[in-house]
């Protein structure tokens, strides 16, 4: 009787479980949720439009002139794109910052020279303009002399092409050196004998070279057409080198220039190797037999 007493007692219906729901969701010792997954944290996007931090000006003068120059190129790409007149403003403070930065700099710059004469270019480049007559016919004396006093240990060589009305321009020019240095003069038609422009190189007329008497040694002064004054110049300056006088790193010292401002070896030698040799590799070539004279 008790048993059926029992039986008879109704189950409330939202006790019951759905078939769908004890399917779906389980929960106990066994069965568990899995953890919401978590988001990927996302990369700053690089094209992203910051606006600038500037700092005050009295931080920003002890700021090395890079750092400044970044901070001024984000500021002008930021202002580029809001176009709005406080950020093109704040551009305009940072560049006026830079130059009042950069004019100080040149100013303490002039100090330093008037203190340190040696340091300025003034002692051996005059800018009056009597002063650089003189320093110009003085220049023009020491490459002549030093010309003339070699007129028989080297050949200028003029490359040419029956064709070529540049080479008809550049003949008198490399003749006048023969008047003016007493050296020998030689024109090759490389159209009438191109085996010598293929033994000296030359695809290029008119070319103008040095060549050293029994020796391998030679070297283009001149590559199209030069002029007089820039063609006695390289003639100096290569044979200065041919001869060991000069070494290749002060192949830009001018005439009168050695032990000055403008020798990069004055204050001490930037490089060890032996000049000789490393002008004997740079100009090196066949052995070179000249006519007697100029043709």
């Amino acid at each position: 009787m008790g048993l059926l007493l029992v039986l008879a007692i109704p189950v409330p219906v939202s006790a019951q479980a759905s078939p769908a729901t004890s399917s779906t969701i389980k929960q106990g010792y066994w069965w568990y949720a899995p953890p919401p997954k978590a988001e990927e944290p996302r990369e700053p996007d690089p094209e992203a439009l910051v606006r600038p931090v500037i700092p005050p000006m009295a931080e920003l003068a002890s700021w090395t002139p890079p750092k400044i120059r970044k901070l001024i190129e984000q500021q002008r790409d930021y202002a580029a794109t809001v176009l709005t007149v406080d950020a093109v403003s704040d551009f305009w403070r940072l560049q006026d910052f830079a130059r009042r930065k950069a004019r100080a700099f040149a100013g303490v710059t002039q100090i330093a020279m008037l203190q340190h004469p040696e340091l300025n270019s003034k002692s051996a480049n005059p800018m009056v303009g009597d002063a650089r007559s003189e320093l110009t016919a003085y220049k023009d004396d020491v490459r002549r002399r030093y010309l003339r006093a070699h007129a028989g240990e080297f050949a200028l060589v003029m490359f040419s092409r029956s064709t070529c009305g540049y080479c008809r321009v550049q003949w008198p020019i490399v003749q006048r050196f023969q008047d003016e240095m007493g050296w020998q003069v030689t024109l090759m038609d490389i159209d009438r004998r191109p085996e010598l422009g293929q033994r000296f190189g030359v695809e290029v007329t008119p070319t103008t070279m040095i060549i050293r008497r029994n020796s391998q040694q030679r070297m283009v002064i001149a590559a199209g057409i030069e002029a007089y004054p820039n063609l006695t110049q390289m003639a100096y300056q290569a044979v200065k080198l041919l001869t060991g006088d000069i070494r290749p790193e002060q192949f830009m010292t001018g005439a009168g220039e050695e032990d000055g401002f403008f020798d990069a070896l004055a204050n001490g030698p930037v490089s060890a190797s032996d000049p000789r040799s490393r002008a004997s590799d740079m100009l090196g070539g066949d052995l070179v037999d000249l006519p007697a004279g100029p043709k």
